[in-house]
């Protein structure tokens, strides 16, 4: 297992983000890879893990894991006492603080026009979809990294962003070996 030293929010600049991995374990493993090349400092899952063992493949990655539940996590008890060794993970919609900005996570896009619009955010993430989307709104970026899986279109993706530029870009993970569920 790999270590994390503790750090502040404020130390965290490139930061990984990913939603809707359900139980994908093999997409996972590719998405420690790729955040490991990328060098993240940190990742934010928005939601739909699903199984709490799989929380163990983000001990691979070394970073921190702040992550909300989405509608598909059951066992909220012991996603959160798997999360314990990885960071940690919250009911939603959570708002967090890394350094300067204000980051919203949600599962589900409910109210999200609302709290894209409040100006109270630099950065919203949503899943729940399976869709990526990046726009944004007003000072606002709001992004939904797409399915972490691949299940439903077969595309696994993620995100990462410089917190300090607020740069992204988009990651495709891997395609499904399996064909999509939607098209």
């Amino acid at each position: 297992m790999a270590r994390r030293r503790k750090r502040k929010a404020s130390d965290y600049m490139k930061i990984g983000i990913i939603s809707d991995t359900h139980d994908n374990i093999l997409m996972m493993k590719k998405a420690v890879e790729i955040f490991r090349e990328k060098k993240i400092e940190l990742l934010l899952h928005a939601g739909d893990h699903v199984a709490p063992f799989t929380c163990m493949v983000w001990e691979e990655l070394g970073v921190e894991v702040i992550a909300v539940f989405g509608n598909n996590d059951g066992d909220h008890s012991f996603l959160r006492k798997r999360f314990r060794k990885i960071g940690r993970i919250y009911d939603r919609p959570r708002e967090i603080i890394i350094g300067k900005r204000r980051i919203l996570m949600l599962h589900e896009p409910d109210n999200l026009n609302e709290y894209s619009q409040s100006g109270k955010y630099d950065l919203v993430i949503f899943g729940h979809t399976h869709k990526q989307k990046i726009y944004l709104e007003d000072e606002t970026l709001v992004i939904n990294p797409g399915e972490g899986c691949g299940w439903i279109t077969g595309k696994a993706t993620a995100v990462i962003i410089d917190l300090k530029t607020m740069d992204y870009e988009n990651l495709l993970i891997g395609e499904s070996p399996l064909p999509p569920l939607a098209s």
